[in-house]
């Protein structure tokens, strides 16, 4: 079986392209009791810091997930396709509500899909510490 390692914080430049671009992604969750939570998200990826960023409601079902693992973060997957190029990163996730975390987190968001998040106090981050990448950009 084929494989398509990335080192996450020095993809390819089509890997890195692909996350640049627009796209629809899932986010998976373990749930408390061990079953995966997958929802749709808008993710970017900071190669550099070795992060993934998802915004969300402090509410959300994803956000509790992620919170219920503690302090040793929760093993999380998010992921793209368009075709045949598709694209994994892999890490472990901590919610994070500094409002300084936030905004970097929203003008990423902003850079990478094209319209701002509206506002929304409840607002936090996930941030992914990247611990594998894969795929083909």
């Amino acid at each position: 079986m084929a494989t398509y390692p990335q080192d996450p914080g020095a993809p390819d430049a089509p890997y890195l392209t692909f996350w640049q671009e627009r796209h629809l992604c899932t986010l998976t969750t373990p749930r408390p009791d061990g079953t995966p939570h997958v929802v749709p998200v808008g993710v970017t990826y900071d190669p550099g810091a070795r992060l993934a960023r998802v915004i969300a409601n402090r509410a959300s079902r994803k956000v509790r997930n992620v919170a219920a693992a503690g302090p040793q973060g929760a093993p999380v997957a998010v992921c793209q396709v368009d075709g045949r190029r598709w694209a994994t990163l892999e890490g472990r996730a901590f919610v994070r509500a500094e409002p300084e975390r936030v905004a970097e987190a929203e003008r990423r968001y902003a850079e990478r899909y094209g319209r701002q998040p509206s506002p929304n106090p409840a607002r936090v981050v996930i941030e992914i510490e990247l611990t594998g990448a894969m795929g083909r950009g």
